[in-house]
């Protein structure tokens, strides 16, 4: 590995210094990418290397921290008082951005228990949004209250939201997918009979002055849809609304809806049989892009027709690590049984690529949505950071001797290559874990952090902690590509499902113990 990487901490990059809001997950436009800004690329919470402050929080959450002004918001889980496996009840934070310090906290309780510390997420996981005058918290377990600015509650709304979703706004608009089916044993709902339409997952959106409902959409949808603010040519707010996944999703057909922003109607619907919908859906160019089994697929956004497919299997190109030497080759890529080929969630497009996390192979990969050129770069999936010695690094199974994992049942065995397995256990000693899969390292068969891409660098974070930042428009997609490998906290302790958010210069996200603020 370059000497970089090993010594990252001695560099230091510099930083945009002007304010910027971060008020959704999504970032400014909803879309995961800030084009103009800087932000560090080196940093070890480990070490304390480059941190701004850190804030150590009662209670695990998932949800990405938003940003307004002085003020950052973000939900945790209500603090346990023993090992806990589910949990309903959130607390809302709002705190300084410039030290961390608590302004005020409010509870939220709902009614449906979800599994806390989960891989696909728990009640925690929706991210705050904000416009500046009110803001909206989510709790996947059956309740959304908004606030304003200063903390006072201005309404609530009963509804069951998708755990593992990123609430974004339009004008007056929050847009959210919604679940009309009560949760089963505290995760995904399991209907067992056909569904009439009202009980269908639907987009939702409410007014957020009033909470008061607008619309909703018809079309059906799926808590694994990843929507994101578009606007087309004629001006018009769309977003793309996908369904299908595990467990037999009753919304149907499978595929992917173009849906009207301002009323909730399906402007046009490309049925996908067998199609996975957990993946980011961007526009470029009058182009949608589609990642199903194992292919790349261009659609037209006026209507909704695929006009491109490339395998991102076959014949591929890959940059990885055989005996502490870099290697290029092309190759059949090993597939999965399963009907689709990325990490969840993982993909995100930027500046012409559309990247992505390979399901079975810890590869990053990259499509050239201009060329049709696929390349896929290997990254280790674990990394032991320590004081006065170099960073070790685990790229292939052989590297280390795996500790075992009791009833770690997945079908991607590079989720459980590690140095170290995530305890799981929060600030004050609990295990807060419902879902065993946790103890993994964040490839495969999870639900990732959504990556985010500023200026120009792409910040991929996973499962464990590690935080891969990538220069997104490199030439070659080699090792020269990886500009950093960082940590949000000591191997095993730092589990997040959080991305990077960023403001003024810095970079925000919480971990299983902390509110970290990344400097300059």
């Amino acid at each position: 590995m370059k000497t970089q990487i090993i010594a990252f901490f001695a560099v230091i990059f510099p930083v945009l210094v002007t304010a910027q809001n971060w008020p959704q997950a999504g970032g400014p436009k909803g879309d995961f990418v800030v084009g103009d800004g800087e932000a560090s690329t080196a940093w070890s919470v480990a070490l304390d290397q480059n941190i701004d402050w850190k804030k150590t929080l009662p209670e695990l959450g998932q949800s990405s921290v938003t940003v307004w002004g002085d003020k950052i918001f973000f939900s945790i889980n209500q603090p346990v008082k023993a090992d806990t496996q589910l949990s309903k009840d959130i607390v809302a934070y709002c705190c300084s951005a410039t030290d961390g310090t608590t302004l005020w906290t409010r509870g939220i309780e709902a009614e449906h228990p979800l599994k806390i510390g989960s891989t696909y997420g728990d009640s925690t996981g929706p991210s705050p949004v904000t416009n500046g005058k009110q803001v909206a918290f989510f709790n996947a377990s059956g309740a959304i209250e908004g606030f304003d600015m200063a903390g006072n509650r201005l309404w609530r709304r009963e509804a069951l939201t998708a755990y593992r979703g990123s609430p974004f706004l339009i004008g007056n608009l929050l847009i959210y997918v919604q679940m009309n089916w009560e949760p089963e044993g505290g995760g995904y709902p399991h209907p067992k009979e056909e569904l009439p339409t009202s009980k269908w997952t639907q987009a939702q959106a409410i007014d957020i002055e009033t909470g008061k409902p607008v619309w909703s959409t018809e079309c059906g949808g799926n808590i694994g849809s990843q929507p994101m603010s578009l606007k087309l040519e004629d001006d018009r707010d769309v977003f793309l609304l996908g369904r299908g996944g595990g467990h037999a999703p009753p919304e149907h057909p499978l595929g992917v809806s173009l849906v009207d922003a301002r009323d909730g109607s399906e402007i046009w619907k490309l049925a996908i049989e067998g199609y996975e919908c957990r993946q980011t859906l961007p526009l470029y160019h009058g182009q949608t892009f589609i990642i199903h089994n194992k292919e790349h697929w261009w659609v037209d956004i006026d209507s909704g027709e695929v006009t491109r497919k490339v395998s991102i299997t076959d014949d591929v190109m890959v940059r990885r690590r055989v005996d502490d030497q870099w290697i290029s080759e092309t190759v059949d890529l090993e597939t999965s049984s399963k009907t689709y080929q990325i990490t969840n969630q993982s993909n995100l497009f930027v500046g012409g690529y559309h990247f992505f996390r390979n399901y079975l192979h810890n590869y990053l990969g990259r499509v050239n949505t201009d060329t049709g050129e696929v390349e896929y770069l290997q990254l280790p999936v674990s990394m032991l950071r320590e004081a006065g010695q170099s960073d070790r690094f685990l790229w292939n199974e052989g590297d280390q001797e795996m500790p075992p994992i009791k009833n770690f049942k997945v079908p991607t065995p590079p989720s459980y290559w590690t140095f170290r397995q995530n305890t799981m256990l929060n600030s004050r000693g609990h295990q807060v874990m419902g879902d065993v899969r946790s103890q993994g390292n964040g490839w495969g068969h999870v639900a990732a952090p959504i990556p985010t891409a500023i200026g120009e660098h792409l910040y991929v974070p996973i499962m464990n902690g590690m935080v891969f930042v990538i220069d997104w428009d490199a030439e070659e997609f080699d090792e020269k590509a990886i500009v950093s490998i960082n940590d949000l906290g000591p191997l095993g302790d730092a589990w997040t499902r959080g991305n990077l958010t960023f403001s003024n210069g810095k970079l925000f996200t919480q971990t299983i113990r902390e509110l970290i603020c990344i400097g300059k």
